[in-house]
C-alpha cells in the first residue's frame, strides 16, 4: 500500500492541481477560517507527499477539503482511526458518572451495517456511575434498533446508568442504556397514570448525572427516586444546582443484570 503522503500526491494529480494551486486555494480556506494555520506553503506540500512528513492537523483539514477526501479515512491512512476512540479511552473510563462527549459531529463515516450509532457496553468496561452519551458510543457493539426506529438519532443523545446508580431500581436497572430527547427539559407535573408512563430525565447536577423522577416545588427541583430503590430523594435548587439534559424516551437494559454493592438499611 501507498505511503500516505503518495497517496495524497495521487489524490492531487486526479484534480490536476499543482503545487501552486493547493497553496493557494489553502490560502483561501485560511482566510476564511481566519486562521493561517491552514495554509499550505508549497516546501510543506513537497515535504508531506515527498519525505514522509506528516501534516499538521489544521493543514491535513486543509488538504482534505481541496482534494474532497473524508478527514477520518486519511487520518487512518497515517494510522490514526477516529472509530477507536471510544474502545480506546475504555481503560481511562472514571467511576464517577460522566459525560461523553463523542461523537456529536461525528467525524467520517460509522460503518454500523446501516444504523448510525454504534455502541458497545463492554461487560469489562467499568461504568460504575450513570453516564451521558452523545451521539455513539463503542462498547456494545450495535445500537438496540428499537432505540432508533423511526428516529432521527442526530436530535437524541445517550446515556448509560451506572453499575452503582439504583435510584430507579427496578424500573431502570444499572447498565441500562437511556435515550434522551434533549429538546424536552420542561417537568412534567401530571398526565400520567402509573409508574410506566411517568416521565423520566435526565439530570446534570454538581456531582454528576442521575435518571429520576422529577418534580418541581417553586423554585425547587425534587428528583424522586423509585420506591423500591431504597434510595432518598434529591433536592435541588432550579436552575443554580441542576439542569434537565432531556426526557427518557427509551430504555434497553442489560443481559447480565449487575449485583447491588451494597445494602441500604
Amino acid at each position: 500500500m501507498d505511503e500516505p503522503g503518495q497517496r495524497l500526491k495521487q489524490a492531487r494529480e486526479r484534480l490536476g492541481l499543482r503545487y501552486r494551486d493547493v497553496e493557494e486555494l489553502s490560502l483561501q480556506i485560511a482566510e476564511w477560517r481566519r486562521n493561517g494555520e491552514f495554509t499550505v506553503p508549497l516546501s510543506r506540500l513537497a515535504d508531506i507527499e515527498n519525505r514522509g512528513v506528516v501534516p499538521a492537523l489544521f493543514k491535513l483539514y486543509s488538504l482534505c477539503a481541496i482534494y474532497r477526501l473524508d478527514l477520518a479515512e486519511v487520518m487512518r491512512w497515517y494510522g490514526v482511526d477516529p472509530g477507536d476512540l471510544v474502545s480506546d479511552s475504555r481503560a481511562l473510563v472514571p467511576e464517577r458518572t460522566h459525560i461523553y462527549g463523542f461523537g456529536r459531529k461525528p467525524l467520517g463515516r460509522v460503518h454500523t451495517g446501516g444504523v448510525q450509532i454504534p455502541l458497545s457496553l463492554d461487560p469489562g468496561l467499568d461504568l460504575n456511575k450513570t453516564t451521558f452519551l452523545s451521539r455513539f458510543i463503542q462498547s456494545w457493539g450495535m445500537l438496540p434498533l428499537m432505540l432508533v426506529a423511526g428516529m432521527d438519532p442526530s436530535n437524541y443523545q445517550y446515556a448509560h446508568v451506572g453499575l452503582d446508580d439504583w435510584f430507579m431500581y427496578p424500573l431502570i436497572e444499572p447498565g441500562s442504556l437511556l435515550l434522551i430527547d434533549e429538546k424536552k427539559t420542561q417537568v412534567a407535573s401530571s398526565g400520567w397514570k402509573s409508574e410506566y408512563d411517568r416521565p423520566l430525565y435526565l439530570l446534570e447536577h454538581r456531582e454528576g448525572w442521575l435518571c429520576a423522577w422529577c418534580s418541581m416545588s417553586g423554585e425547587t427541583l425534587i428528583a424522586q427516586p423509585h420506591p423500591a430503590s431504597g434510595e432518598v430523594p434529591m433536592v435541588f435548587a432550579n436552575p443554580a444546582e441542576v439542569e434537565v439534559i432531556g426526557l427518557v424516551v427509551g430504555v434497553a437494559s442489560r443481559r447480565d443484570r449487575p449485583r447491588r454493592r451494597r445494602i441500604r438499611s
